[in-house]
């Protein structure tokens, strides 16, 4: 069956659009702290939130399969319109560090009915290519992330107050809903799944092949969004421990982050020729690398230095991200895929809390520059679970 061409364009946009929610806090957090007198290690804590929110989510989708048995592209609109709704909550006077918690809990919470849902409405379409298809998913949601960094930038060139930043990603994320909604009605490849199956989320793990692309991505998801979250921080680092340094923190966080999206395109295309597992390989072995030389780099007096090794940093740690998706996807019956996603995911993004969570302590008691290297342990796990070769019974 021929899917029409607009398919794929919508997701991926709406994708953008909504995924923009995930850092709107992170970008605005020197305004948050200014405004609600938040201490630095709030940073960690509303990050985490995020995450959590997801992780509640996540499990909340999965224990009731909810993209298995319903619409998902009616799932992802309501979730979208729920997720701009909530994120304006930011705004309100009188906010501290709690209530801040609970809206991005509640953020975190939204998008879990989008990142997995968007990834089984691409699943639903794309039998063949689904490694391209969800690099360009994903490559999308590395951009929505990074573009409220943008905005930040954007709006102080401007003169805009900090807060049309939440404005506007709360309106991306409705207007993503309802494209889902107009243009994207359930795919040709969904099997819908009559009633809950609570054994199925232990059921998947069974598979060898599905095992193994499962850990990698949680080795890979131990790196990727504590190095997201500590970008600014360590360009803050750098530009303390190099007063002549010139740049915006905004922008170089909008391109380390924004440019990984180029790289989940391209690793989809590169995957097609070399092979999904070989390519994610690849992709995560270079971010280990880039873990363990990081205080090098950090302490060299060169800014362009720097800032070229955080871009190519940015591009080889997401890379791997729809590769693995991909792996999980096809080891995995069609009516079970949108549960198995979404437990993935929930299993993933309890992991970046942990490491998140490490360097925010870290932080307070080491030299910024030596704290990426801890990262490096997701990597190495992630390598070992993806090329181990399954014990032989019997």
């Amino acid at each position: 069956m021929k899917v029409p061409f607009r398919i794929l364009p919508v997701i991926v946009f709406a994708q953008f659009c909504c995924t923009s929610l995930w850092f709107a806090g992170n970008a605005v957090m020197p305004n948050l702290f200014d405004e609600f007198g938040l201490s630095s290690n709030a940073l960690g804590h509303l990050t985490s939130a995020v995450q959590f929110g997801f992780i509640a989510g996540t499990l909340a989708f999965a224990f009731f399969t909810i993209s298995d048995r319903f619409s998902p592209s009616k799932v992802f609109f309501i979730c979208a319109l729920f997720g701009g709704f909530i994120n304006l909550g930011i705004l309100l006077e009188g906010n501290d560090l709690y209530s801040l918690i609970i809206f991005r809990f509640l953020t975190g919470f939204s998008l879990a009915g989008i990142y997995p849902v968007g990834m089984k409405i691409a699943s639903d379409y794309f039998d063949k290519g689904l490694g391209r298809s969800l690099g360009y998913l994903v490559g999308a949601l590395v951009i929505g992330t990074a573009f409220p960094h943008l905005l930040k930038e954007i709006s102080g060139i401007i003169k805009l107050e900090w807060r049309s930043v939440i404005y506007f990603t709360s309106a991306l994320a409705a207007i993503g809903g309802v494209l889902i909604l107009a243009f994207v009605p359930d795919g040709p490849y969904r099997s819908k799944r009559q009633k809950p199956d609570l054994s199925l989320i232990f059921r998947v793990f069974k598979n060898n092949d599905f095992r193994s692309g499962a850990f990698g991505y949680f080795g890979h998801m131990w790196e990727l969004y504590a190095f997201w979250a500590f970008v600014p921080v360590i360009l803050a680092f750098y530009k303390n421990f190099h007063p002549e340094a010139n740049f915006s923190i905004a922008f170089i966080s909008f391109l380390v982050i924004g440019f990984g999206g180029v790289a989940c395109v391209l690793g989809g295309y590169i995957s097609e020729k070399v092979g999904v597992k070989k390519t994610a390989g690849l992709s995560l072995l270079l971010s280990g690398v880039c873990c363990l030389i990081s205080p090098l780099v950090f302490h060299m007096n060169s800014e362009i230095l720097l800032i070229a090794f955080l871009i190519f940093w940015g591009l080889v740690v997401v890379a791997d991200s729809p590769l693995f998706s991909t792996l999980v996807a096809k080891n995995t019956e069609a009516e079970s895929r949108g549960t198995a996603l979404t437990i993935v995911n929930c299993i993933g993004f309890s992991i970046t809390i942990i490491s998140i969570q490490m360097l925010n302590y870290f932080n307070g008691i080491l030299s910024p520059a030596l704290i990426f290297v801890i990262l490096s342990i997701g990597p190495i796990f992630g390598l070992i679970a993806l090329f181990r070769k399954p014990t032989l019974k019997g």
